[in-house]
Order: structure tokens, then sequence, then C-alpha cells
């Protein structure tokens, strides 16, 4: 049987007073045994990222970037150190209660949408409410209210093979916030799109940053792109080498005045 609605993680997953730091990583390690040999990916991570902040990570491949989101995302553990997801020390919970955690404050955005073929825009936007047993009326409102906020309230009715790649992005976003979560992981979101789509989905991630105070990090290889952020932090050989500021950061709303309409 259904459980009623709820936005807590299960009761055995430990909470803790964490201020307004929705991310907190202490001096995280991971490595892998490869053999007699020991790969480290990522060497004593630690940063705060807050509530409402708008945060790009980049670095090159092999950097440790891929290792660090996949651990905020609850995909993967630290071999060591702290990580606290809106104060609950995710680095001690057991498969069941990470499973619980990812989906209810985290929503994930992909570069290759992950989209059913054979379920409409609508029916996909609700798939992550119906996995936290959210009730039927109330998954249906929420997935149509997150299509509208993506400018997609006359497309839920359309499958993928419908839709461009740009407005499948789209849906993917609707998708990462019908279950209200947290904080929104967005890896490598704009590289399956040409440029004047990856500027439009930009634009989405910065409205929902500043009109709804949605936290946001995003993975991206892209300086252009970065430059949407507010923060970029950037990894080499496992640990963080810079964290700064993104000063005279671009706007999405500007920069597609400037940019050639094409056919959607």
């Amino acid at each position: 049987m259904a459980k009623a609605v709820t936005s807590t993680v299960e009761p055995d997953v430990p909470a803790r007073a964490s201020g307004d730091a929705v991310i907190c990583v202490e001096e995280v390690h991971k490595y892998y045994e490869l053999g007699s040999n020991r790969v480290h990916a990522l060497r004593g991570a630690t940063l705060e990222i807050f509530r409402g902040e708008f945060v790009a990570v980049m670095g090159a491949s092999g950097s440790g970037k891929s290792t660090f989101m996949n651990i905020l995302g609850c995909l993967d553990q630290p071999s060591s150190g702290r990580y606290l997801l809106e104060g609950i020390d995710v680095s001690t919970l057991n498969k069941k209660q990470l499973a619980a955690i990812r989906n209810q404050k985290i929503g994930f955005v992909f570069q290759g949408f992950n989209l059913l073929a054979r379920t409409t825009a609508l029916e996909n936007t609700e798939l992550p409410a119906f996995y936290a047993r959210v009730s039927q009326q109330e998954r249906l409102r929420r997935a149509k209210a997150s299509l509208e906020m993506v400018g997609l309230g006359d497309r839920m009715d359309h499958f993928p093979s419908q839709l461009s790649g740009g407005q499948q992005q789209r849906v993917a976003i609707a998708r990462a916030l019908v279950n209200q979560p947290a904080i929104l992981l967005a890896d490598e979101p704009t590289g399956n799109l040409d440029s004047r789509t990856s500027v439009e989905v930009m634009e989405i991630f910065q409205r929902l940053n500043e009109e709804r105070g949605l936290t946001i990090v995003l993975v991206t290889h892209e300086p252009d792109i970065a430059q949407f952020a507010k923060r970029a932090i950037v990894f080499r050989d496992g640990k963080i080498k810079k964290d700064d500021t993104i000063a005279n950061r671009s706007i999405a709303e500007n920069v597609l005045k400037t940019l050639p309409a094409v056919e959607d």
C-alpha cells in the first residue's frame, strides 16, 4: 500500500544541524584498489556549498570531478572523510538509506537526457515522484507544474521522439525538479546541445536559482558554460586547485538576445 507523501528520509537516517550549508565535504578521499595498486581519485577534498548557490565544477579528464559528483549524488561513498547533505552524514549510510536520500533530496540532470522512449513528457516527469510513493493526484500536479516551469506546458503529451534535443533536456530538468530536491546536480547538461539551446538551458538554471533559490551544482568542461554559474571549483589530480567567485558572470537572458533564432 502506498505511503503518505513525505519530504523526510527514512526514520533510521540520522539528521544533524548544518546551518545554511546544503553540502559540507570534509577531507574526502576516494581510492580504488586495482590489484596491488591503489589509485587515488580524490585526495582530501574539503568545501561547503550553501543554499542558493550556483556552482560550476570543472577539471580535465581524470581530475577527480566526476568522482566528486558521484559522491555528492550519493552514487558512491568516500573511502575516508565525511560528506554531509543538509546535515545528514551521507558517508555512513547503507544502500537503502542512500537510495532514499537520492530520491528525496537530489535532482539529477544528465547529458544524455535518459528519458523513457515510450512514455510521454508528463509520464517521464512523474516517474521520480512515483518511486517516492507520492499520491497520483499530487505527482500529477507536481509534474505539470515542473513542465510549465521549463516552458513545456503545451508539450506534456508528446513522446521524446516528438521533441527536439532542447525540449528533451527540459523534460529531464522538469523530472529532476518533481520531488522538490534540496540540490540539483547537472552533469554536462549542454553536452549534446547546440550553442543557442545550451544558453536556453542555462537560462532555465539561472531562473531556478534566482527566483526559487534552488542550489545547483553543474559539471562542465566548457568555460563559457561555467560563466553562467556564480562560483567555479576546479579539480586537478584529485584536489581542489581553485575555488573562486565568477566575476562578470554571463546572464543567459541577455546572451540569448545576441544569438540567432533557430527552429526548435
